[in-house]
Formats: C-alpha cells, sequence, structure tokens
C-alpha cells in the first residue's frame, strides 16, 4: 500500500536517527533551487548530465543527433582528440566556486542535529557519481570535519583502485580495501565518489570516469564492495538508499547499482525522489523494492526538513 510524503518522511527521520540511510547523489541535484527555465552557468549553477553532454558536443563538434548522451559524445572526444582535452574542458567547467544547493546544505547539517538528538553515532556515508565538490564545501560551511574517498579512472599504476583523502594531510592509496581501517564512520562522515572528481588543487589529480572504455574498465572489474574500504563496504550492505537526481534509463548506472545491490545478505527497501519518471525508472525501482516520490528535490527537501 503507497504511502504518502508524510509517512515516508517520518520513516526516513527515524531511519536516519537509527543511521541507517546512505544517500546517493546524481547530476539531478545540481538542478535543486535552479530557477524554472534559467540555464547552467559556470561558477554559479552545475550543469545537468544531458546539459554537460550538449555542451561537449558543441565544444566539439560532435557529428551524431544523439548530443544529449554523455557517455557517447565523451568516447567521441577522447577518440577523436585525446582524454587530455577532454580533461583539460572539464576541468574549465568544474573548478569554479559554485555555491552548494539547499539540499546539500541539509545533509551538511544531518551530523549536527543528530549530536543534539544524542544519536549513537552521528555521521553520513554519502555516496554520488558527480565530480564536483558541492557536498564538501557544504560540509565545511557546517564546520564538519569529512573523509573523501574517490575513484581513479586514468593513472596507469592506480586505475581502479580508490584514494582516500583525510581532513589532513595527503591522500592514500587504498591498496588492499579488505585491510584498510584508516576510514571510521563513527569519527567523521565520508563522501564516496565513486565516478572520480576534480582536485582543486592539482589538475593531474583530476579523474572522470566519463567515456564507455572508462565505464566498460570500471564494469569489468571486480565488484565494488571489493574496490572500497571494508568499512564502507559493511554500511552500504546494512542501508536503504535514498537516491536523489537519478533517472536510471543509463544502463551504465543500473549495471552498478546491480553491484552494489548485490552485496546486500539482507533486504533494505528505498527510495528515489524522481520529478515525473518514465515508465522504464519505474519498472527498474520496482524491481528492486525502490518506493518513487514524484516531486522536486526543492520540495522533498522541505518537508525532510521539517519532518527530522
Amino acid at each position: 500500500m503507497p504511502v504518502t510524503l508524510a509517512e515516508h518522511c517520518d520513516r526516513l527521520a527515524t531511519a536516519i536517527k537509527d543511521n541507517r540511510v546512505v544517500p546517493f547523489f546524481g547530476a539531478g541535484v545540481n538542478l535543486c533551487g535552479r530557477p524554472q527555465g534559467t540555464l547552467w552557468q559556470r561558477g554559479q549553477y552545475l550543469p545537468s548530465g544531458g546539459e554537460l553532454s550538449n555542451h561537449l558536443a558543441e565544444k566539439f563538434k560532435y557529428p551524431g543527433d544523439d548530443k544529449w548522451d554523455l557517455l557517447r559524445v565523451s568516447q567521441y572526444i577522447a577518440t577523436t582528440e585525446g582524454t587530455g582535452p577532454l580533461y583539460q574542458e572539464l576541468r574549465q567547467l568544474f573548478n569554479a566556486a559554485y555555491p552548494p544547493t539547499s539540499l546539500h546544505d541539509f545533509f551538511a547539517s544531518i551530523p549536527a542535529y543528530l549530536r543534539i538528538k544524542g544519536a549513537p553515532s552521528n555521521h553520513l556515508l554519502i555516496v554520488t557519481t558527480n565530480y564536483d565538490d558541492l557536498m564538501e564545501r557544504a560540509f565545511e560551511a557546517a564546520g564538519e570535519q569529512f573523509d573523501v574517498v574517490t575513484y581513479e579512472a586514468e593513472d596507469r599504476m592506480n586505475r581502479g583502485r580508490f584514494w582516500h583523502w583525510p581532513p589532513k594531510g595527503e591522500a592514500k592509496l587504498i591498496e588492499k580495501p579488505n585491510k584498510y581501517r584508516g576510514l571510521s564512520l563513527d569519527e567523521r562522515s565520508v563522501i564516496l565518489k565513486i565516478h572520480g572528481a576534480i582536485d582543486r588543487a592539482n589538475p593531474m589529480r583530476d579523474s572522470f570516469v566519463i567515456t564507455e572504455d572508462h565505464y566498460i574498465d570500471y564494469l569489468t572489474r571486480t565488484d565494488i564492495s571489493n574496490l572500497i574500504p571494508v568499512t564502507l563496504a559493511q554500511k552500504l550492505s546494512q542501508s536503504h538508499f535514498l537516491f536523489l537526481g537519478y533517472s536510471l534509463r543509463d544502463w551504465n548506472m543500473r549495471a552498478i547499482l546491480h553491484r552494489i545491490w548485490g552485496e546486500q545478505r539482507l533486504t533494505f527497501n528505498s527510495w528515489a525522489i524522481q520529478l515525473n519518471a518514465q515508465p522504464l525508472d519505474q519498472r527498474f525501482w520496482d524491481k528492486r523494492n525502490v518506493e518513487i516520490f514524484d516531486l522536486s528535490l526543492e520540495d522533498y527537501i522541505h518537508e525532510l526538513k521539517v519532518r527530522l
């Protein structure tokens, strides 16, 4: 029996207080709070996946009709010009001081709220497929320490591994994920960037899973739970998922989520917030016991904040 939005938010608020929820951020979260009809603008509004694809297609004269297909357009650029020009253009776009959205600010405020409520654990694991640093900036503005774990897509020696960026000190390569103990959700929140990210300080450390070849390499490796630190893998296997800003028409996203779900020994129902979901999205979510709520992210975050 479908539940109302208010009932859902009450349940989710309880699950958050019990530390049983992992938010997943997709490219759509960057549209949260953008006035309707407003185009993306460097330094003010980040592009959606479709807007990024169209921008790259125009910049590099992509000849196809499917300019909305980010993987296809990026593969064309990497094949005809190399990954260097592609990475340079992505850095030009993402290396700007975009303001965090209300969604990022909301999740950055949760640890302090949980501390006030005396929750036994008050740190979050946030998973994102985005390359930007809005969540990091939101945590910094909230005065929260955090760790970042980022996928390496290009480096020949370390491709397919993850890096751990602690609050202070140098990045650490996670060579043996099942034995890595440098992360603890009891100490700090963690941002897990499974598609890489921009490194504002060093362009040589930029990493973007964005071309078809990147995804093939990504998906032919071992399960993601064997690549990330064991503490994070355990958290993913014992949590509800809250999908924000995703459309699952993309085969690559479905394949990655299939692997993550495959590691759950017990079932944890999950939720997706998706305005005007297409029939294919609905069928996929239904198969995975994911309940869809058809409303904007702004309205959802407002209601969840009130209930929490």
